[in-house]
């Protein structure tokens, strides 16, 4: 249990002391907030504007946590294989589960905290939500984006080993996907072919289920919580985070 606390501590110092981790994980989605906000509504009606803001805050405090899983858990990473510490640790009578449940730890209260700022933020712009009821399975779904994004971070980590190549291939991944999957774009502004990868890929798909939970299907674009939408959704998420922490624990430790 020593080694887990240790690695979540370490883990989330390591987070909060490095601005390029800052800028990309909290500043930039509350920059996006705030342009998004006051630039992105102005044609719509009035009594409708607070319901867009809030779907501009729920994307970009998932894309948080896609900055978050994808980019700086592979530099964390990559970091502390340059620096010899995995050598180190695979020398002692230390589980590969340990380091793991450490790191994943750390990310989900370092996002966390990222989540909380860009809704603090979009709250004072004026977000508001119109179910409040939905709050609860709208945090699972947050979960959700944090584990499959944590997963495409633990492959990227493992697979490229220096800092600075892990980092940029993993704001490559997310800013993409972001883009390309409805979380930058509202879904129903998607092309046929995008509006089906956005309802394939876990990230934008449980990115839709929080917007319809809070918001409604006319900003979601469609209905993410069906029962055959939610189960793949839920698995693809699981299957991501499985993949990546059977590569981290079989390969990564074994590379150094």
């Amino acid at each position: 249990m020593s080694q887990v606390v240790a690695t979540l501590t370490k883990t989330i110092k390591e987070f909060l002391r490095q601005k390029p981790v800052l800028f990309w994980t909290i500043a930039w989605p509350i920059i996006w907030v705030l342009i998004g906000s006051f630039s992105f509504v102005g044609g719509a009606p009035r009594e409708v504007v607070p319901h867009l803001r809030a779907a501009i805050t729920i994307s970009m405090a998932a894309f948080a946590l896609m900055i978050a899983g994808m980019a700086n858990l592979p530099g964390n990473i990559a970091e502390d294989r340059e620096r010899g510490l995995l050598s180190k640790l695979m020398s002692l009578p230390i589980s590969p589960w340990k380091d793991f449940a450490g790191r994943i730890l750390g990310l989900l209260a370092f996002s966390a905290l990222a989540v909380i700022l860009v809704l603090l933020v979009g709250y004072l712009c004026g977000a508001r939500f119109a179910y409040a009821s939905g709050v609860w399975s709208a945090i699972g779904f947050f979960l959700l984006v944090s584990l499959a994004s944590a997963g495409i971070g633990m492959l990227v980590g493992t697979l490229i080993k220096h800092v600075q190549g892990a980092i940029m291939t993993g704001v490559g991944i997310s800013v993409v996907t972001a883009s390309i999957s409805g979380v930058f774009t509202p879904y129903s502004s998607l092309p046929s072919p995008l509006q089906a990868f956005a309802r394939i890929y876990p990230v934008s798909s449980a990115n839709s289920s929080i917007i319809y939970l809070l918001l409604g299907e006319d900003f979601a674009g469609y209905n993410p919580v069906s029962s055959g939408q939610l189960i793949l959704t839920i698995a693809l998420s699981l299957l991501l985070f499985a993949a990546g922490l059977i590569l981290y624990s079989k390969l990564c430790w074994r590379q150094d």
